[in-house]
């Protein structure tokens, strides 16, 4: 049995990434998403490093879940907060420590950048499951509470 491959995501992988993400919006907010506008929307992310980038878990050529990571920059910290996003495990590979996995791979590749000052991430208030998978890695709820238009 082969192990899990923790690699940054490539082109090869948009189609992949698309259909976690279709998944995860319609699994969470039962949101149905444009694959068109979602395939440009990966794809961007993928040929533009300063947009972010994705990672994602791999056994036998299978991707079998995927995070993207996006940045902030904060005057206070004179850094950058990694934002967690976009995180999809496959049902069949969930509770494995795929996304422990994935997530140690962000915080390496994070200290090898100066100017990482933390990571942050939102989840559903009902999601119960993966706040308690957090806690696990470390994370703690914030006190900021999140607003959007």
């Amino acid at each position: 049995m082969s192990e899990i491959i923790i690699r940054v995501a490539k082109q090869a992988d948009v189609s992949a990434l698309v259909k976690f993400n279709q998944l995860m919006a319609w699994e969470t907010e039962q949101k149905k998403l444009d694959e068109d506008i979602l395939s440009k929307g990966v794809l961007a992310l993928i040929n533009d490093e300063n947009k972010g980038f994705y990672l994602v878990a791999e056994k036998n050529s299978q991707v079998l879940g995927s995070l993207m990571v996006t940045t902030e920059w904060s005057d206070w910290r004179n850094g950058v907060f990694w934002w967690v996003q976009s995180v999809y495990i496959s049902p069949d590979f969930r509770r494995q420590g795929i996304y422990a996995q994935l997530y140690a791979q962000v915080k390496t590749l994070a200290d090898q950048q100066p100017n990482v000052c933390g990571f942050r991430l939102y989840v559903e208030t009902e999601n119960i499951i993966a706040q308690k998978t957090y806690e696990s890695l470390g994370m703690q709820q914030s006190h900021y509470l999140m607003y959007e238009e």
